[in-house]
């Protein structure tokens, strides 16, 4: 898989799935997602997560901690859409 393609297509899986649950998915989801080895998925993630990505991974992990505009982590940043509050904002 190229790399701007894989990326991509990451990118897509961890929003997609953040709006439909309000949880980022582990690199293990990822890489079963992508049809990647596991080790790929993760370092596709960690490469995903460079300097100039409005968001971050757990310090010295590899769970998703925020994901712009949403924050896998609970925040008082509250979003709720139709009555249903599963969401924190960064």
């Amino acid at each position: 898989m190229d790399k701007p393609s894989a990326l991509n297509k990451t990118f897509h899986l961890i929003m997609k799935q953040m709006v439909e649950t309000g949880q980022a998915p582990h690199y293990t989801e990822i890489a079963k997602e992508l049809g990647i080895a596991i080790e790929e998925g993760r370092k596709i993630l960690h490469e995903l997560f460079s300097p100039r990505f409005p968001g971050w991974l757990a310090p010295s992990t590899d769970f998703i901690a925020s994901f712009a505009p949403f924050n896998n982590l609970p925040t008082q940043f509250k979003i709720t859409i139709d009555g249903q509050q599963k969401w924190f904002g960064q």
